[in-house]
């Protein structure tokens, strides 16, 4: 598998959050529920997103905005309009200043309205329709996933070709019916595949040192080596013998591609999958240490407290 096809297939959306919300101006709502993935379409209307830190982007219909938890944003119709209601996890409503809120009245499946709106009426005061989809719980993104992401990432339509993807998880979302919870996480999986591959292929993109360099003919073989088998024992003199070339060529077209030399990397990749398995299964310590390559508990307690500070069982009972 190639890095980015490893690092989506711990993608694994369960019970996601799927709603789509219609609001009529004046609207601003902040979303504080620190869901660690969100993904919002715009489906009608020209909302504006305002992440903590950064500049406030205005969307139009098509276009889609991706944030990483948990830190905060707001919709909204402008960015000076004050914020009206906030998210708060569960999902939990409240005024800005705390009041708590009703729950909201029932506008169809999976639909919220700020008013008595529903996704049929007639658009001319300007309201905005919005397809929200997040990833809720911790394991349903790997840590190396988010890690890679910016912020705020927003594709404008032009952009992208994930438009019958939304207009198919729109039309899920207001259908009730058995294993549906099933469908929409599968669909909100395959856009977020869809918009992390399309976001990577966008030359002005900040995509990750190791995704550019899966191009390359000697770096590319070795990533997907690393990743395909991590738990291997793997020296660059192993790696280089693969991909025909010296033990030092190797280390110098790896660290100036990828930033760091192999073995680093290697590290950093069995960490990264070391701490998901603690996070995301009931596997022991020594199992987890000899899936991702390390030859006993002791040795994968020694390099995660170098990596993360904390011992392996102190991050599971974190989590």
């Amino acid at each position: 598998m190639d890095p980015l096809s490893t690092l989506l297939d711990g993608a694994r959306a369960r019970g996601a959050f799927v709603l789509r919300t219609i609001q009529t101006p004046p609207w601003s709502v902040q979303v504080r529920d620190r869901a660690p993935l969100s993904v919002v379409a715009v489906l009608r209307g020209t909302p504006w997103v305002v992440p903590v830190a950064g500049d406030a982007v205005r969307m139009e219909a098509g276009d889609i905005a991706m944030m990483r938890g948990p830190d905060a944003f707001t919709f909204a119709d402008d960015p000076l309009t004050p914020i009206q209601v906030v998210i708060h996890p569960g999902p939990r409503r409240t005024t800005a200043a705390g009041a708590e809120l009703p729950e909201a009245a029932d506008t169809g499946v999976r639909t919220w309205a700020n008013g008595m709106r529903t996704y049929d009426d007639d658009s001319a005061d300007g309201s905005s329709v919005l397809l929200i989809g997040k990833y809720r719980g911790p394991g349903e993104i790997t840590t190396r996933l988010l890690g890679a992401l910016p912020p705020l990432l927003v594709l404008p339509r032009a952009a992208h070709v994930e438009s019958a993807l939304v207009s198919l998880l729109a039309e899920e979302a207001a259908r009730n019916e058995p294993g549906q919870d099933l469908v929409l996480d599968r669909l909100l999986d395959l856009l977020l595949v869809a918009m992390l591959r399309t976001w990577c292929t966008r030359p002005d993109a900040d995509a990750p040192a190791w995704y550019r360099a899966g191009g390359d003919p000697v770096v590319g073989p070795v990533l997907r080596l690393i990743h395909g088998d991590p738990s291997r024992p793997w020296t660059v003199g192993a790696l280089a013998g693969q991909t025909g070339v010296s033990r030092a060529t190797l280390a110098r077209r790896f660290t100036a591609l990828v930033g760091m030399p192999p073995m680093a990397y290697l590290t950093g990749w069995r960490i990264d999958l070391a701490a998901d398995l603690l996070r995301n299964s009931d596997a022991t310590i020594d199992s987890v240490a000899r899936q991702v390559g390390y030859g006993s508990a002791f040795a994968l307690s020694a390099a995660f407290k170098r990596a993360r500070g904390i011992s392996p069982q102190h991050h599971r009972d974190r989590m």
